[in-house]
């Protein structure tokens, strides 16, 4: 029987060959953003869709909770600078098999919603 986690790290490893605009980081961070958008935000409702400015308002507030006033230069760091790019790397999961999308989501729903340094400039929370 084949391990989970090694079949996704297989297939996330052909994804950096086809496409190396993000560092992997970014996509565990993304999977790990939109599992704490979840248990944050949709208590008792896991099932429930997480739109692309969910998915973004997770990544902010995870990023800063992990890495506080240095958080947007970890995400450029990763390839990460704007709502575009994260849209990028859920899609290249979607296509990859490892995310699944509704017919309501678009790549669009990422764009112009968040410039990650813009979004943390001011923050005062850690």
């Amino acid at each position: 029987m084949s391990d989970p986690q090694e079949d996704y790290e297989r297939t996330l490893d052909a994804l950096l060959t086809r496409d190396d605009r993000y560092r992997r980081d970014a996509y565990f961070f993304v999977q790990a953003a939109l599992d704490f958008y979840q248990r944050q935000h949709r208590t008792g409702r896991r099932a429930e869709h997480v739109t692309g400015q969910d998915l973004l308002r997770g990544i902010r507030e995870l990023a800063l909770a992990e890495y506080g006033p240095l958080a947007h230069l970890v995400l450029n760091h990763w390839g990460l600078l704007r709502g575009e790019d994260v849209g990028e790397v859920v899609y290249n999961l979607i296509n990859a098999g490892l995310m699944t999308k509704t017919e309501e989501d678009r790549r669009e729903d990422f764009a112009g919603v968040m410039v990650f340094d813009e979004a943390m400039a001011n923050e005062s929370t850690w």
